[in-house]
């Protein structure tokens, strides 16, 4: 997994699609400059990067050097004028031809609108690597964790990492979810709260076992 991580990181070898969304869907600053920096022998890299108005004003004075044009202000670049469904749409399109291997990077890369598609990625490596993407949040994997539409290996590796299973909310979103196996939710049930397992014990949606477990663990602790 760390020599994945690794690989992803060189973007000299990108793709110019590639690179037109990390930009797109940029989760932070530092990416321009890391794209810059990356690519000071592509030029027309650099130009996308020049011509993007949310490039910051260090990364078109680096641009400017490289390719000995005036650095271009901010104000004379106009920003799209699209809806959010537009938005997404294009960068869908964009995602769709990628090859898996270019995907699978992006997963590791990608801001949270990104990261919300590949998730529905058909392939499920890419799918699942989206929660490595280090970016990713708490509130972003107790969505996942409520959805019925992902993958039992997506909620199996939600319960893999530490962090996350300190997060009463993803474990409660784990354990209500019909589609978490009920040999991952079981164990989870003893970080409920007394008053979550009642609700729980009600929940027809979860599975018998899941169900009965937490009527015991209720009973046992209010003394029945």
């Amino acid at each position: 997994m760390e020599d994945r991580i690794l690989l992803s990181l060189d973007l000299s070898t990108a793709s110019v699609m590639a690179i037109e969304l990390l930009i797109e869907d940029a989760p932070d600053d530092s990416i321009f400059e890391e794209i810059a920096n990356a690519n000071k022998n592509r030029p027309e890299v650099l130009r996308i990067l020049n011509d993007h108005p949310e490039t910051p004003d260090t990364v078109r004075q680096m641009i400017s050097d490289i390719l000995h044009v005036p650095v271009r202000p901010k104000t004379e670049i106009a920003k799209p004028q699209k809806t959010q469904e537009q938005r997404t749409q294009t960068i869908l399109q964009k995602i769709q031809k990628l090859n898996v291997s270019e995907r699978i990077h992006l997963a590791l890369r990608g801001g949270k609108e990104i990261r919300s598609l590949l998730l529905r990625d058909p392939n499920k490596e890419v799918s699942l690597t989206v929660l490595e993407n280090p970016k990713i949040t708490d509130q972003e994997v107790e969505i996942i964790a409520r959805s019925r539409s992902i993958s039992d290996e997506a909620l199996r590796k939600i319960t893999k990492k530490r962090e996350w299973m300190k997060n009463y909310s993803i474990i409660l979103a784990l354990v209500t979810n019909p589609k978490t196996p009920t040999g991952v939710a079981l164990p989870l049930l003893s970080e409920l709260k007394t008053r979550d397992l009642s609700i729980l014990e009600k929940n027809r949606n979860v599975s018998e076992g899941v169900r009965g477990t937490a009527k015991k663990l209720s009973r046992s602790r209010k003394g029945h």
